[in-house]
């Protein structure tokens, strides 16, 4: 069965985003660090970096190594909306969650109005194409489908945001991961991988 991977970056006090859903303030270290931190996490999953972005990192005939769906709330895909992107991620499947965006904002992204856990049971259901389901963000939806999170991909930076977007808002529901592993990178950021127990 395809698995529901949550890849994800916070603060050190759990924020994906500020307030106001900035992600401005995630420090990147020195170029030379972000330049090698970057490459490293782009070789490791090409298919999360916007498909505008992708010649640019040098990504623009790489093949999808882990996801070929990405599921996201309407929060999350707002952002690229606001500046003129509705096909944010032209390479996947797009899946946005949401009772307020119209269904035609875009042919190449289905908008979802019902119950998130429905969608994504299904979506792992599906004939298994070697590929998984990329958990895009945000934490709204991240606690709703929490039960179907099957990985953790966390890059944690060192930062408190203070106040913002949880990376899990949702009903007190514990629920246990293990380390898989854990990369620490020279611009202080931490990407550890873990598995549900």
């Amino acid at each position: 069965m395809r698995k529901l991977v949550y890849y994800i970056a916070v603060t050190l006090d759990g924020r994906i985003a500020g307030p106001k859903g900035e992600y401005d303030f995630f420090p990147a270290g020195t170029e030379q660090q972000s330049a090698a931190y970057g490459a490293w996490a782009n070789t490791l999953y090409p298919e999360t970096v916007p498909t505008a972005y992708r010649a640019a990192a040098g990504l623009a005939d790489t093949p999808n190594r882990s996801f070929d769906t990405v599921v996201m709330g309407a929060a999350t895909y707002r952002a690229p909306l606001e500046q003129g992107v509705t096909n944010p991620y032209a390479h996947l499947r797009q899946y946005v969650v949401s009772s307020t965006l119209g269904r035609d904002v875009d042919p190449a992204v289905t908008v979802v109005p019902g119950d998130p856990l429905t969608l994504v049971r299904e979506l792992k259901r599906e004939q298994d194409s070697g590929s998984d389901i990329w958990l895009c963000g945000g934490g709204k939806l991240a606690g709703a489908v929490l039960p179907e999170i099957d990985e953790l991909v966390v890059k944690h930076y060192p930062v408190v945001a203070g106040a913002g977007i949880p990376a899990f808002d949702g009903a007190f529901d514990p629920t246990v991961f293990d380390v898989a592993e854990r990369t620490a990178f020279p611009n202080g950021v931490t990407l550890t991988h873990l598995t549900r127990r």
